[in-house]
């Protein structure tokens, strides 16, 4: 039905299931980004002639529409980065290295470990890990447990798992790290695809967005930053368009948020994040939610019929990513049995080393959805499996 919106499918007889790791684009995206480049290029909050100016309020427009978008109190609270990554090691750079204790969970993309381990912090110093159930359901009561004992902590936690799909309840984890007088970073990167996010009914700290995952571009994402603790976060990088006043003895910086934006933005990039926003808006995610867990759902009945399928967790209080193996078959050659038959999905770890360990696998089998996928889409990723396991067999 929304598959005439993006070009990728007009152009493409791929059956496209790798949603997880980026987003296909619809077309007023990238035709906002080409009439940045052909009618308007210019660079933004410098000079003053009538492109530029335009190029900044199309991108200032952006701005407010993400605050909008995610109910955030003020545009100083939205800060433009390449994208999740980028966002969580401005706030493990410029936030949090006071800090004596940082908490994440079991489920987390290296994005979210990496960063606490170029501060020197591992399990055995400043990192503590809430482990979960063999459903990989998130363990509240270590949780809380960890909190009683470390108070005053920062805790950087996903909303959805890339590698399963499972939803971490936010706000019961945002909820007990207040209790406990600590601070929380929300990955949201596989978030806006799927559900709506307010930041001021979560009351979430720190949310780290993804563009490329939103039906966004590439290279292209925002931290929000409650204003309550901008003034305690140091820029990230410095240079042209953050400051105010400088000479060869001292500088002064612009207030949020560009302050935090250093050099050349990615103009076409924010542009285009702005139009996918308008465009989930316009399509609504009470259509996106009820679409994707019918397919979801499908997926997961058709997927169980297959002989010798191995699940990590059920469905229930997850969206998006379903993973799987099939008992003494390679992953990896089901990723190229697949791909032959014109089938996207993904194979390996999907940047969750530390849990697929925890189950004993190198990694899986991840198909991820999006409310443009269907019930087609499904049947002909059944029919390749049941080839490339008659194949492998």
């Amino acid at each position: 039905m929304f598959k005439k919106d993006f070009p990728y499918f007009k152009n493409s007889d791929i059956v496209y299931l790798d949603n997880a790791a980026t987003t296909q684009k619809p077309q007023v995206v990238i035709d906002s980004q080409v009439e940045y480049y052909e009618k308007y290029c210019a660079n933004t909050h410098r000079s003053s002639f009538s492109d530029a100016n335009k190029a900044t309020q199309k991108y200032e427009d952006s701005r407010k529409i993400l605050k909008e978008f995610i109910n955030a109190s003020l545009n100083e609270e939205i800060i433009f980065t390449k994208g999740v990554s980028e966002s969580i090691n401005f706030v493990a750079s410029s936030f949090t290295r006071d800090y004596k204790t940082v908490i994440i969970s079991s489920l987390e993309h290296h994005s979210n470990i990496v960063p606490w381990h170029m501060q020197g912090r591992n399990l055995s110093q400043g990192l503590k890990v809430v482990n979960c159930d063999s459903n990989l359901n998130f363990d509240f009561e270590e949780y809380e447990n960890i909190l009683k004992e470390n108070p005053n902590s920062f805790v950087s936690v996903t909303h959805i798992s890339n590698a399963f799909g499972k939803i971490h309840d936010i706000k019961k984890i945002i909820e007990l790290a207040h209790k406990y007088e600590s601070v929380v970073m929300v990955d949201a990167a596989q978030s806006l695809a799927h559900t709506k996010i307010d930041v001021q009914e979560l009351d979430v700290d720190f949310l780290a967005i993804s563009g490329h995952k939103t039906f966004g571009p590439t290279g292209v994402g925002a931290l929000y930053v409650k204003q309550e603790h901008l003034k305690n976060m140091q820029p990230y990088q410095t240079g042209g368009a953050t400051i105010h006043e400088v000479d060869f003895n001292s500088s002064t910086l612009l207030d949020s948020p560009y302050k935090f934006e250093a050099g050349t933005q990615n103009i076409a990039g924010v542009i285009g994040f702005g139009e996918a926003l308008k465009y989930i808006t316009r399509i609504g995610y009470k259509n996106i939610e009820t679409i994707e867990k019918d397919v979801y759902n499908y997926l997961n009945e058709e997927l169980s019929k297959l002989p010798n399928i191995v699940f990590y967790n059920d469905i229930e209080n997850c969206i998006g990513s379903r993973s799987f193996n099939f008992k003494n078959i390679s992953h990896d050659d089901i990723g190229i049995l697949l791909d032959k038959m014109k089938v996207a999905i993904r194979v390996g770890h999907h940047c969750a080393q530390p849990i697929m360990k925890k189950l004993g696998i190198r990694g899986t089998i991840r198909v991820s959805t999006a409310f443009y996928n269907d019930y087609e889409d499904i049947n002909k990723l059944i029919k390749a499996l049941k080839k490339a396991l008659d194949i492998l067999n």
